[in-house]
């Protein structure tokens, strides 16, 4: 068995580890499902008479799109709580002690992660619906959306994996996430349109991939007016694209350094 192989299939252990904590501790489940709902509901009555996102567009529709992206980026820090939460119990010390690939423990944290951001993206679906967001394209569109979405949280849990490793402490990872990835969230087009930015702030929120996966998100959801033109930024001309740069290039290098850093943090 190579190396690759070796990885998935140690990783889909430690995928179904993950999962089974699921029906131990419910109540964490229960707060990465309240949190969306919250967020959906939260924006679209308070802020939805206050901002117009343009013609033909609710904001109510407008809004769920970034919803969605900030909801699976956020979600991504569960990647490095998780493996600061097994270095700190010595739970990964354990593991080293077995006959696995060093990947897999990345693997199988990863992975898991991905079911909690699908779970997340189904009751923000629900709730979205509820409040009056509709997909106006087809199902296969809506599906690349949904897809679109994951995959950039997937990658984006590949930093934290190694944020994670690097600090091994809860706490700090928290904090740390949530100042990087609060202004991630909030210097976009997520909750307001792109021109309600100018001068260097508006290039900044343009090239934003944040921004992109927001604007992917709507296109592929039918929530922006045919044949508009948000931004002549060529990020944001052609978004799914560029969203999938980003998650290439994130994985090129954090896979490999959250590997290294899985080495070196759990041999102290």
């Amino acid at each position: 068995m190579n190396a690759v192989s070796r990885a998935l299939t140690d990783g889909w252990v430690i995928t179904k580890r993950n999962l089974i904590k699921i029906k131990r501790v419910p109540e964490v489940l229960i707060f990465v499902l309240i949190s969306p709902i919250m967020f959906v509901l939260l924006f679209a009555f308070v802020f939805g008479g206050a901002i117009n996102p343009g013609d033909g567009v609710s904001y109510k529709e407008f809004l769920i799109g970034g919803i969605f992206a900030q909801t699976v980026v956020f979600g991504a820090t569960f990647t490095g709580a998780g493996l600061a939460e097994d270095m700190q119990k010595g739970i990964i010390d354990r593991f080293r002690s077995l006959p696995m690939s060093p990947a897999a423990v990345l693997v199988g944290r990863t992975t898991s992660d991905v079911v909690y951001n699908v779970l997340s993206l189904i009751i923000m679906a629900l709730t979205g619906l509820l409040v009056g967001w509709r997909i106006r394209d087809g199902a296969l569109d809506a599906l690349a959306g949904f897809g679109l979405l994951l995959l950039f949280a997937y990658a984006i849990s590949w930093v934290m994996a190694w944020v994670g490793l690097l600090v091994p402490s809860v706490e700090v990872i928290n904090n740390a996430s949530f100042i990087v990835i609060m202004p991630l969230t909030f210097v976009s087009n997520a909750f307001v349109p792109i021109q309600s930015f100018d001068g260097v702030l508006r290039t900044i929120v343009e090239w934003n991939p944040v921004s992109a996966l927001t604007q992917a998100a709507r296109d592929l959801f039918g929530n922006l007016p045919p044949g508009e033109t948000v931004s002549d930024a060529w990020s944001l001309q052609h978004p799914a694209l560029y969203t999938l740069l980003w998650v290439v290039g994130i994985l090129l290098v954090f896979v490999p350094l959250s590997v290294r850093q899985y080495r070196l943090a759990s041999s102290k």
